[in-house]
């Protein structure tokens, strides 16, 4: 039970959502048979959304582990979730690979990826391996729209008419596929905590604070960075990969710049380096992009804009990061008003 202690609120958390499609159902008169069946309803609709947000966060908590944990400033870390998508989809489709190798295949291209982000790592730091990873990047983004890839890529349009195996169909078998990517999205977690509460996870926080320093006690601080590098990657292809079993088409702008700043802002909006506060910052961004667009059209992009900026201003550690700073004093506030509320009731 005392081991169990610190994971009561994560426990409780995984209890809900996984009796959230059932409740949604009930609330909205489906019956569970229903639900069990695949039937049409909000639940499913919710499980769908549920799906992306799962997706997302852990894409964005792989971004933390490098960002906010190991202090490495990368520009090119959409190119790791899309490298996931882009090989699920093209040995799914066009070289006919069953889900087994292909899940191997990506885990190996996740690797590959680190690999090659390291060798740079090893090189230069700073804004100067930001603008390098941004090139890589770039680099990937031309190639999957470029004319001669189309056949496989689908260029501009994106890839499309990928083969599912049955029991993963995100239309039949959407339930499954909701609690498949809800261990998922926990297990990356837990091992995420693990590694920042690890031997190795400290020296990844102590280069991030001050490298040289980390350097003169006689750690290697670029191997430690390549272990966090390596598990960034790895998480990030595999959310590709479920992005490309889930959605009908695999979309270009997901190995753009634009999807890195995403991820980025997920990140911010949660707290850097919370872990837990990135996946709160992605079901926040999921959640105003899909509601803003279908309330307020197309003034949805400047209400969005306006609460990251509000974020920003009185949130400074996002909303993990400021709450874990100020609790203490919250809590001593509101303890402060319920005392004098019951003076003066009393």
């Amino acid at each position: 039970m005392t081991r169990l202690r610190p994971h009561i609120s994560l426990l409780l958390l995984l209890l809900i959502l996984a009796l959230l499609p059932f409740l949604v159902g009930l609330l909205d008169g489906q019956s569970p048979a229903s639900m069990l069946a695949g039937e049409a309803g909000r639940s499913k609709f919710i499980q769908g959304l549920m799906i992306e947000i799962f997706i997302l966060a852990i894409y964005a908590v792989s971004y933390d582990l490098i960002l906010g944990v190991a202090g490495i400033l990368s520009f090119g870390h959409a190119m790791f979730f899309a490298v996931g998508a882009y090989a699920t989809g093209i040995l799914l489709k066009s070289a006919g690979w069953s889900l087994g190798p292909t899940l191997i295949a990506v885990v190996g291209l996740g690797l590959a990826q680190a690999i090659l982000f390291g060798v740079v790592l090893a090189r230069v730091s700073g804004i100067t391996f930001a603008l390098v990873t941004l090139g890589l990047a770039y680099v990937f983004d031309i190639l999957i729209k470029t004319r001669e890839l189309g056949e496989y890529t689908g260029g501009d349009v994106g890839l499309q008419g990928i083969p599912r195996p049955d029991f993963l169909n995100p239309s039949d078998e959407r339930l499954r596929f909701y609690y498949l990517m809800l261990v998922f999205a926990a297990l990356v977690y837990l091992l995420y905590r693990r590694f920042v509460d690890s031997p190795t996870g400290r020296v990844c926080i102590a280069a991030r604070e001050n490298e040289e320093r980390a350097r003169m006690l006689g750690f290697n601080t670029i191997l430690f960075k390549f272990v966090a590098l390596t598990m960034a990657s790895i998480s990030a292809a595999l959310a590709g990969m479920a992005y490309a079993l889930f959605q009908p088409i695999v979309s270009p702008e997901v190995a753009g710049l634009g999807f890195t700043v995403e991820g980025l802002l997920m990140v911010l909006m949660g707290g850097i380096g919370a872990l837990s506060g990135p996946m709160l910052g992605a079901a926040l961004f999921k959640f105003m992009d899909f509601y803003f667009n279908k309330w307020f059209g197309e003034s949805a992009s400047f209400m969005v804009g306006a609460i990251y900026v509000l974020i920003v201003l009185f949130l400074p550690y996002g909303l993990v990061g400021t709450w874990r700073m100020r609790r203490r004093d919250m809590l001593a506030g509101w303890e402060e008003l319920l005392e004098r509320w019951r003076k003066m009731m009393g």
